[in-house]
């Protein structure tokens, strides 16, 4: 673990522990169970570093948080209680590890009937309450980041940075798109001093976006990086477009300076009530078919403990900016002539007054 790492505070975390239970009592429901182990962290401050294990929290209603993971002693400061399973059996996985931990939490269910659950419902629970999908919900009610949180994000995003100094560094014509891949994810996890908790999404060369190939890069391409970091659940989402030779064309130099350009505008007009539908009308009505090119995606979202949360950047929801959101916002612009486009985000968290720019890696080609 990097000594720089930050951690998440107790006291926040019942304080995100207090407003699901707000959730709770206004839907009438006795408790919320999550499985998601990134939840998990934001509400125990227990991070499950396993990913091939289970973990899960039960947040109750009348005051009392239980951690169901596997071991003694993990020093999960904000809960009541911990129940162990065992995954393993000398050291061998046992072939349904989701069912060892639903053994595990059914007793303590026999309790409750309404229980609240977000994301996937562990096999083995179906008939022990009466459940109600609050997936939406608990994403509307941690939007607004506290301030350990933004501190994961911060330290994510600079990680995420550290890929692009190394993606600068190596990246020519000749180079294996699956080389570039693995060359940034150890620069990340250098940076984050552990492994990684969530990692993507884009490494292409000459197309908009995808998974690396067994591709070398070309001369005259764009190379379009949109990397997402996880740092125990907290993810980072950032955009930046290379040449693939470092000589871009004289298009592809007036489509990064109009996005360029783009983004000192966001910095003075993004705050606290924009309507995230609003803003996307008006920057693609700006970008879409601009010198013929092409804007066929959402502006952006916001981050946080899943790659696309509230608030979205998009016509087909209605958000409006609130403060403590933190959001990526990535306008684009493509077209066969660009090879293939670029790209370029920025993270920002949402402040009383405006916005403040997290990501601090240059927009340069």
């Amino acid at each position: 673990m990097n000594p720089k790492s930050p951690k998440l505070d107790p006291t926040l975390c019942r304080k995100r522990q207090e407003a699901l239970r707000q959730l709770l009592s206004k839907k009438k429901l006795d408790a919320a169970l999550l499985t998601n182990r990134n939840y998990v962290h934001a509400l125990t401050r227990y991070w499950h570093e396993q990913s091939l294990t289970e973990v899960a929290a039960l947040i109750t209603r009348e005051g009392a948080t239980i951690l169901f993971a596997p071991g003694e002693d993990l020093g999960a400061p904000a809960i009541e209680n911990h129940v162990s399973y065992d995954p393993q059996e000398l050291c061998t996985l046992v072939e349904n590890i989701p069912g060892r931990l639903a053994d595990a939490i059914r007793p303590t269910l026999k309790s409750f009937d309404r229980i609240g659950v977000s994301g996937e419902l562990l096999p083995g629970l179906v008939d022990a309450a009466n459940w109600i999908d609050i997936t939406s919900e608990y994403q509307l009610i941690r939007r607004s980041k506290e301030a350990d949180e933004i501190e994961m994000l911060r330290f994510a995003i600079r990680a995420t940075e550290a890929t692009y100094k190394e993606a600068r560094r190596i990246l020519k014509p000749g180079l294996s798109e699956l080389t570039l891949f693995g060359a940034m994810h150890a620069a990340a996890g250098e940076a984050l001093g552990e492994p990684l908790s969530g990692w993507g999404n884009d490494f292409r060369s000459g197309e908009p976006g995808g998974f690396p190939r067994n591709r070398s890069a070309e001369a005259g391409e764009l190379a379009v990086l949109d990397i997402g970091v996880g740092y125990r659940g907290y993810r980072s989402d950032l955009c930046r477009s290379f040449a693939v030779d470092g000589q871009p064309t004289e298009a592809q130099q007036k489509v990064h300076a109009r996005l360029a350009e783009m983004h000192t505008q966001f910095e003075q007009y993004l705050r606290p009530g924009l309507s995230c539908k609003t803003l996307f009308e008006e920057v693609h009505a700006k970008l879409e078919g601009w010198n013929a090119y092409s804007f066929f995606h959402h502006l952006g979202h916001g981050i946080g403990l899943d790659a696309h949360e509230y608030p979205h950047l998009n016509p087909h929801w209605d958000d409006t900016l609130q403060a403590g959101d933190v959001v990526a916002v990535e306008p684009g612009l493509y077209g066969e002539e660009l090879k293939a486009g670029i790209r370029l985000e920025q993270n920002y968290l949402i402040t009383e007054s405006g916005c403040e720019r997290l990501s601090q890696y240059p927009l340069d080609l």
